[in-house]
């Protein structure tokens, strides 16, 4: 397993630093297309529980507004991305007053569709945006090795050395220490990254980001663990082998990416 992800680590590499370095059109249809699979992971997880049927139109409705949303990101158009909410939200809400009658979990489907619209493409586009902004090649490379160093220390110090449970109910192998050992990870990593790309950050204001950073990226990989676990599956997908699917591999990056927009535009402005 740990040869798997870091093969695949390496292999995706080049192609990342490629798509951050490009941005532009590349970096908005890379994250795309990242989305409509995040969302059919995403369907899939949420939809998983027998029983229940599922409506193909309120579904297709997200795929289609997924990328449309990061689109308009690219296109820096706040206003038209909270207009494609409204009209999902109309629309999906159409949808089920035509089916509420003959499906009795119409109006759950919605509901999870809603969630998953917020939870996937609202929050990719905030990398969207990030990306158009100032040094916004700079801040992505920040936030995603804050981020992934998080992952790797909480994973290994939580391997090695992880005794007390951290959210058991929601992860059984989640460790206090590991998330101790992300959180050194994420302050290191975004502290040496401060001081030789960005030296001009406030020392206080990058040790405060990157434990934010990192705390927000524990709580999005807790979070989708509880969709997982209430799903009683283990991956979101096999995409990425050794990390499982492309929701597993970014769940953190979700809830983490609004908190470096934040930081990016409004603290260290």
């Amino acid at each position: 397993m740990h040869l798997k992800r870091w093969i695949t680590g390496i292999v995706s590499l080049p192609f990342l630093f490629l798509i951050i370095y490009k941005g532009g059109p590349l970096f908005a249809v890379s994250l795309s297309i990242i989305c409509v699979l995040a969302l059919w992971e995403y369907f899939r997880i949420v939809f998983n529980a027998k029983g229940k049927t599922i409506s193909g139109i309120i579904l297709l409705l997200a795929i289609f507004v997924g990328p449309v949303i990061i689109w308009t990101a690219y296109k820096n158009s706040l206003g038209f991305i909270i207009s494609i909410v409204a009209f999902n939200l109309i629309s999906s809400s159409l949808i089920v007053l035509t089916q509420f009658k003959s499906d009795p979990f119409i109006l759950e489907n919605f509901t999870k569709q809603i969630l998953g619209i917020i939870y996937i493409p609202i929050l990719l586009s905030f990398l969207v945006m990030i990306r158009n902004g100032t040094d916004g090649m700079l801040w992505i490379f920040f936030l995603l090795l804050v981020v992934f160093a998080g992952d790797i220390g909480a994973f290994y110090v939580g391997s090695y050395f992880g005794r007390y449970k951290l959210c058991p109910s929601v992860s059984p192998k989640k460790t206090i220490e590991g998330s101790i050992g992300g959180l050194s990870s994420n302050l290191v990593v975004g502290v040496l990254f401060k001081y030789i790309f960005l030296p001009w950050l406030p020392l206080g204001v990058s040790i405060l980001f990157s434990l934010s950073i990192g705390i927000a990226g524990q709580v999005g990989d807790l979070f989708e663990s509880s969709l997982k676990r209430s799903a009683d599956i283990k991956d979101s997908g096999s995409l990425l082998p050794g990390h499982g699917g492309i929701l597993d591999r970014i769940d953190a990056l979700l809830f983490a990416a609004p908190v470096a927009y934040f930081f990016k535009e409004f603290i260290f402005c």
